[in-house]
């Protein structure tokens, strides 16, 4: 049963389009050009920028009276309200199983918020376990995340597949541990010269299925 290690933002749930949907709707109601969405979505950074340093930048830019904390809170909790499961992506976990792969989340990250959005967005139900960076104290690349991961599961690293959207955090991480991989592009081309993905795919529902077709 080949276990697949796989990431949470943009991979599994569509945390870029939450985040842009919060935008919209912030331009909006701080009476903003949507001209500037396209900006918003740069300084995001897909979710990298602290978000104190984003909540500078905001409040700089379009000099608001509010306060950081409260913008902060805003920038963690807006987002999360437009966060859904793409129903295809829980029948596609559902399919995995079913042919005997172990899925499990691997993610970086704070382990309240992420939990709460793997069980609020019933991604629980599909995976058979997960594993965050702060719970762990470790955060990928680093292999040990992994090793916890198939712990959790009682697996063997051996044979395993990574899946995700980071080239540093999830394909590297694969390259260190000589796992075959599978990077979402999201429209991007591989840059990074030290290593490269097994595959390369659109979404996550192609990287499933192109693990089980190399069976």
């Amino acid at each position: 049963m080949p276990l697949v290690f796989l990431a949470l933002d943009d991979t599994l749930l569509d945390r870029s389009g939450a985040y842009r949907l919060w935008a919209k709707g912030f331009l909006d109601e701080i009476g903003a050009s949507q001209d500037d969405l396209d900006w918003l979505v740069a300084v995001d950074a897909d979710g990298l920028t602290s978000r104190w340093d984003l909540a500078d930048q905001i409040r700089d830019r379009y000099q608001l009276r509010v306060p950081a904390i409260d913008l902060v809170d805003e920038l963690h909790e807006g987002p999360l309200a437009f966060e859904r499961l793409d129903p295809m992506v829980g029948c596609a976990l559902e399919i995995a199983a079913d042919a005997g792969l172990v899925p499990v989340v691997v993610t970086n990250g704070a382990a309240e918020q992420c939990e709460g959005r793997i069980r609020r967005t019933g991604l629980d139900r599909y995976v058979a376990d997960w594993v965050i960076s702060e719970q762990a104290g470790v955060s990928k690349p680093n292999p040990r995340i992994f090793a916890l991961a198939a712990q959790r599961v009682r697996m063997r690293l051996a044979g395993a597949w990574v899946v995700g959207d980071s080239p540093e955090a999830d394909i590297g991480g694969a390259a260190a541990m000589g796992l075959p991989s599978v990077w979402l592009h999201r429209g991007r081309e591989w840059m990074d010269t030290r290593f490269a993905p097994t595959r390369v795919v659109g979404n996550v529902i192609q990287g499933i299925s192109a693990i089980m077709a190399s069976r």
